[in-house]
């Protein structure tokens, strides 16, 4: 990439200097002058866009090897693992409680392969379609609050690790979409709060009507924390913070581009703020709220 950037700044220099040199050469001449100064800008123009190009493809191969690899490793290490575990139940005698854990750790690994798979597909299959195909009144409260169970559930967390916190209103959260993929954005924002929260996570979900027309959900966290230069990329497929402390947890770099994608097909968007690294991270969504009850909607539907 900096070998790109260098000949395409020379290039540039270059052809900003012919075109000075063409200026004072034919600063008399009227027709040189109104074909060469038109030409240069064109040749400069093309220049900068060709770097600007190979810049960002460059930044794109990138992105898809670091993909490739974590994807490589978080499919290769818990097939690794179910099969030392099975090669060691066949080989050696066992009691009940050693297969039991075993079983249980097969089990772990088996639904971390699942969870990267159904990942990578639903990235594949957001990306093909502009706008989701599901339409049907969801009521985000109860999304929420599902979300989180299964989120303690899962990692086998504390109550207190993740905090709820529901702000009431006679307002109804409701929105408008796919309850499955509205599901996959919170439990996408929620396994990163805790997966970069080393020192354990201390995670707080708020819920709330913005302005009478919006459904926000934010995330908050105390862990590792986003530099500010990288909060709006982090939204980008295959792009991970280059920070020590990110890459050394292994990902693939899909959960925040399926985020904001479900989101803003949703008639909505998903943002980030963090003060810094190590000052924890926000991840805020909101959603385009119903402005009239369901039944109402429905009633107005017959009528």
């Amino acid at each position: 990439m900096v070998l790109f950037t260098l000949l395409g700044v020379l290039l540039i220099g270059v052809a900003v200097v012919l075109n000075v040199s063409w200026i004072v050469l034919n600063w008399r001449s009227v027709l040189p002058m109104a074909l060469g100064i038109p030409f240069f800008i064109l040749l400069i123009a093309g220049l900068v866009l060709n770097t600007i190009f190979l810049v960002r493809e460059v930044r794109r191969n990138e992105r898809h090897d670091a993909f490739l690899s974590a994807v490589t490793h978080e499919l290769k290490t818990p097939v690794a693992s179910i099969r030392l575990y099975l090669e060691t139940l066949q080989r050696r005698p066992m009691d009940d409680a050693q297969r039991s854990e075993f079983y249980a750790r097969m089990m772990e690994d088996s639904e971390r392969l699942m969870g990267t798979v159904e990942q990578v597909l639903k990235a594949g299959e957001v990306g093909q379609r502009a706008r989701s195909h599901v339409r049907v009144a969801v009521d985000m409260r109860s999304v929420v609050e599902e979300c989180v169970r299964t989120t303690r559930a899962r990692l086998h967390l504390d109550e207190k690790a993740i905090a709820l916190e529901i702000v009431e209103t006679r307002l109804p959260m409701t929105v408008r979409g796919d309850p499955e993929e509205l599901q996959t954005v919170l439990l996408n924002i929620l396994n990163n709060a805790v997966k970069y929260s080393p020192n354990g996570p201390e995670i707080t979900v708020t819920l709330t009507v913005e302005h009478d027309a919006w459904v926000r959900v934010s995330v908050a966290d105390r862990g590792i924390g986003i530099p500010p230069a990288h909060l709006k990329r982090i939204f980008r497929r295959f792009y991970r913070v280059p920070v020590r402390s990110v890459l050394r947890t292994k990902g693939t770099g899909l959960g925040l581009y399926l985020v904001r994608t479900i989101a803003r097909q949703h008639g909505g968007d998903a943002t980030a703020e963090s003060a810094g690294e190590g000052r924890g991270a926000t991840m805020i969504v909101q959603l385009p709220r119903i402005l009239a009850a369901p039944e109402l909607h429905e009633q107005e539907q017959r009528s």
